[in-house]
């Protein structure tokens, strides 16, 4: 196999939520590999600074604030990145909120409305304009990223509704704009160590999350922009409309004979 299809150099990507954690992770990769990254969020300062370590690794960046569930935020996104750098390779929807952990019974519909706003309406109205630019100079890639709890019901209930939308949602995109050589795929993460997650894993329930696994182990933001490497590239150049759990074999759960 030829290894320069992990290669991205030339290509142009955008990741939302990029100032920390897994969008930080995967912006900091698709740079190694040679892309110049766009980085998206709602705190310009974080994203400057990840800004300055994409271009210590010699290529372009650029820092935008943006608010995913505002329609007229995202449009400027795009239209600052076709301005900059006259195309768009790679999205990864990335940001995501989770306002409330309560129980379901004892939800507010403010809740569900931010919670739906920023993890499904959203990457849905960037990903159609990302399309439209992909489609004009002849494909694309979109990366969304879902959750393991999207998969499986979970305590994290609302949260977990919008991420089945979004696995949902990137099946009914490769579906419709594989025609236009666009792929979309879709990553899961299990428990991963950032600040989103931090109730989760922080304390004596990390360890508790971590034996829960296969690999007794809780991931960390690599775990998942490896495979966002992977997906961004040519190397999965025949992969649409799949969705890839990231979970250090919690699906399966932990070792069967421990020893």
């Amino acid at each position: 196999m030829d290894l320069n299809k992990f290669s991205l150099a030339g290509k142009v990507a955008l990741v939302t939520g990029g100032s920390r954690g897994i969008g930080r992770a995967i912006a900091l990769t698709f740079a190694e590999a040679g892309a110049n990254v766009v980085v998206s969020a709602r705190k310009l300062p974080d994203l400057e600074e990840v800004a300055k370590e994409i271009t210590a690794k010699g290529r372009k960046a650029l820092a935008i604030t943006s608010h995913i569930a505002k329609l007229e935020d995202s449009k400027n996104l795009i239209e600052k990145v076709k301005s900059e750098f006259g195309r768009l390779d790679i999205l990864v929807n990335n940001a995501g909120t989770n306002p409330y952990a309560g129980p379901l019974i004892n939800a507010e519909e403010w809740a569900w409305d931010v919670t739906m706003n920023v993890n499904l309406k959203g990457p849905f109205l960037l990903g159609q304009m990302a399309a439209r630019m992909m489609k004009e100079q002849g494909g694309g890639n979109i990366i969304n990223i879902a959750s393991a709890a999207g998969i499986r019901a979970s305590n994290l209930n609302i949260y977990s509704v919008t991420k089945a939308g979004l696995i949902m949602l990137t099946q009914v995109m490769a579906k419709e704009w594989g025609q236009y050589k666009i792929r979309v795929n879709a990553i899961a993460p299990g428990v991963i160590q950032t600040r989103l997650s931090e109730m989760l894993w922080r304390g004596p329930a990390g360890e508790i999350v971590a034996q829960g696994t296969a690999l007794n182990r809780l991931g960390v933001p690599d775990d998942v922009a490896g495979l966002a490497l992977f997906l961004a590239s040519d190397a999965s150049s025949y992969i649409t409309g799949e969705v890839i759990l990231v979970d250090g074999g919690a699906n399966v759960g932990s070792a069967s004979f421990p020893g």
